[in-house]
This record gives C-alpha cells, structure tokens and sequence, in this order.
C-alpha cells in the first residue's frame, strides 16, 4: 500500500543507492505528522529539511526543536504575498517578521515559498524585487537549484506524477523533458525500483525530492481520510489548471 510510513521506510532506504540527492518536507498541515517521519528518517540514518508555515511556529515549536534536535535543519514555508493580497512591500516585511519569529525558535538558513493553488499570487515573486540571500538564506530550493542537472520529484497531488494538475509545485520548461526520459513516476514503488536499480536514468542527475509528512502515516482510518480529501482537492485543482490554459 503506498504512502504508508512503512513505505516511507521503503524509500529512504532505497535512495541511499543514490549519491546526490536531498530530501525536502512541506509541513503545510499537521506538524505532529512531521515529526513521525523525521524519526523514521533520523532511525535510517537520513537528513532532510523541514519548512514550516508561520501559522505553526508557536503552536508547534517544541515539535520544530524536536525535528531539528534529531539531526534535520528547519526551514521557513513563506506565503508571504498570499498573506498580503499581492501588496509586495508589505510580503517583504511580513516574510522578515516571520523568519524573526522562526529563528527564536531554531536556526535558520533556508526558506521555500507555500503554493496556495486557490491563491492568484507566487509568494517567490517578492525576489523580484528583493534579495532574499541578503537575510541570511543560503537555499530556496525553487531559486537556488540547478534544475539542468537535477530532478525534481514532489508528492504534491498524493502522487509522484501530478504535474499536471499541479499548480505551483512543479519546475516550469522541465517536466516535458523528464517525461521524455522516463524520469516521471506515479507510485512510490515506481521511484524505489529505479533507485535500486543502478543503470537507471534517475542515477544520472541529482535528485531533489519533495513530500508532505501528513500524507504518510500507518494504514488505518485516518489514511483512507486523507486519501479521500486528497481525491477531491485533485478534481479541484483540476478546473483551477484547466480555467489558467483558457
């Protein structure tokens, strides 16, 4: 069954077998969740890290100590211009504000925007304008990642292939390619069996590889939940994809 934290356990073994890859988590919901997954992680001898929305930094910050006391690094999950109705300024001083209020809690060096697929504004517009480094972020993973030599693989939809429905959470000008060289997947398993397997095209270029721990948990109630919600958000984004082409 996939996106069970056992098969979680499945995939960080298996990217071991892969020498250039990082693996980055979304907490947009459920922190708790988070840090189930970064003990799996911390228990396989894996890193990762951990960006947190502003709406959990008080609420979740002994959670966000613990993840980062087992040996990840946390981030900040802005959604800066979201929060600020497009106002530019005002995103460039909510996003200090909020990394402020991060790093009282945990050191902090990298930032990466939330997509909100309901929302008209790409909180990564602020560096438009701004210099996001300059405060002290060494890494936005959407910014900073050389995407000619690395692929980009996101659980963004509850599959590894949603693309296409994705609304922000995708690198734009590349994911035709991939798909023409046999580097998309839609199952968890899929990605195992290319990472064992050595001659694999996916071992020919890093991998940055995305999930969002509230999507994997033990099989039970709360997995068919999700798995169901997931279902809807999908048909959801969807028409949003569908109404941008026109």
């Amino acid at each position: 069954m996939d996106f069970t934290i056992e098969k979680y356990g499945e995939l960080i073994e298996a990217l071991k077998c892969h020498k250039d890859h990082r693996i980055r988590h979304d907490v947009d919901l459920r922190p708790e969740f988070a840090l189930r997954v970064a003990e799996e992680e911390a228990k396989r001898g894996a890193r990762a890290t951990y960006y947190f929305r502003s709406m959990h930094f008080t609420s979740h910050a002994e959670t966000i100590k613990a993840i980062v006391a087992l040996g990840h690094e946390a981030g900040y999950h802005y959604e800066s211009l979201t929060t600020t109705h497009g106002d530019v300024a005002a995103a460039y001083e909510d996003f200090c504000e909020n990394l402020e209020r991060l790093r009282r809690v945990v050191p902090v060096r990298t930032a990466c925007a939330h997509g909100s697929p309901r929302s008209p504004w790409n909180s990564q517009d602020i560096w438009n304008q701004y210099d996001i480094h300059s405060l002290g972020i060494d890494y936005e993973p959407m910014m900073d990642t050389d995407f000619d030599r690395t692929l980009y693989l996101t659980d963004t939809g509850r599959r590894w292939d949603g693309y296409r429905m994705i609304v922000r959470d995708k690198v734009e000008g590349y994911q035709e390619e991939w798909e023409k060289e046999g580097l998309t997947f839609r199952r968890t398993d899929d990605i195992i069996h290319a990472l064992r397997d050595l001659h694999h095209a996916i071992h020919g270029r890093g991998l940055l590889i995305n999930s969002h721990p509230q999507r994997w948990m033990p099989m039970g109630a709360a997995w068919v939940i999700e798995a169901g919600v997931q279902w809807w958000k999908n048909q959801a984004k969807r028409v949003v994809v569908a109404m941008g082409r026109r």
